[in-house]
């Protein structure tokens, strides 16, 4: 796998690092070389057994294993805590629903050792990663990358929140990436930014290979994916840390 992590070398760091500054987000186009991308998005599509993960309110998240939302007893629990979530969506309380594979979790419990996943969180974690999100970012204490591939297909969101864990040391939020190239803006799934009022002051749409870094604490949501929409909108993301 020397090509599963191999970032763009004609980036502009510093262009890059002006829009960061300025607002405390950007999208990086075409982030890794194209052999590189193609190669983490078969590993989303061909090789990740995609759970799913629920939150309601103030409630601990829920994660469910592939091999639990496949059982009917298991698919029942996904379903409710689905409807849970969707109740509180429903008034104007943090909720959210999509498929995804906790890859640091995976790691951390030995799921499958020596797999593509574990070998994509080493590259999260090594120097040329961290090190173009230091340039852009300007925050030189950045030291390690968490991550979990996310799927948003159909009926899936991610509810308004701002990312406060502070005190466990997230300074930058991060979103890599691999939806299909012809991804349509009626099909959703798009990295919202809001204001005060709720209003949007900027919308990223999922593109393939591209990297979505931004400061946290801030308002922000994954627009709701409507039922017509294809599958689907596939990223890797998670917090860059300084402790």
């Amino acid at each position: 796998m020397k090509t599963l992590f191999e970032l763009n070398p004609t980036l502009d760091r510093k262009a890059l690092a002006e829009r960061f500054a300025i607002t405390g987000r950007v999208q990086i186009r075409d982030v890794l070389t194209q052999e590189a991308a193609q190669e983490v998005h078969t590993v989303l599509t061909k090789v990740t057994p995609w759970g799913m993960a629920t939150g309601a309110g103030n409630a601990k998240p829920q994660s469910f294993r592939m091999e639990e939302v496949r059982t009917p007893d298991g698919a029942q629990r996904v379903n409710a805590a689905a409807m849970t979530a969707q109740e509180h969506s429903a008034r104007g309380e943090y909720g959210f629903r999509f498929a995804h594979y906790p890859i640091l979790t995976a790691v951390q419990e030995g799921w499958d050792p020596g797999g593509a996943h574990e070998v994509l969180l080493e590259h999260l974690n090594a120097e040329e990663f961290l090190g173009l999100a230091r340039d852009v970012t300007g925050i030189d204490t950045l030291m390690k990358a968490d991550g979990q591939a996310s799927l948003f297909a159909p009926n899936h969101y991610l509810g308004r929140h701002i990312d406060s864990h502070v005190a466990e040391g997230w300074e930058v939020a991060y979103v890599l990436n691999f939806a299909p190239p012809e991804w349509h803006p009626d099909w959703g799934g798009y990295l919202m930014f809001l204001d005060e009022d709720g209003d949007v002051v900027e919308g990223f749409r999922p593109r393939f290979n591209a990297l979505n870094l931004f400061r946290v604490p801030t308002s922000h949501c994954v627009s709701y994916v409507p039922p017509f929409a294809p599958v689907g909108r596939i990223a890797v993301t998670g917090w860059l840390r300084t402790k």
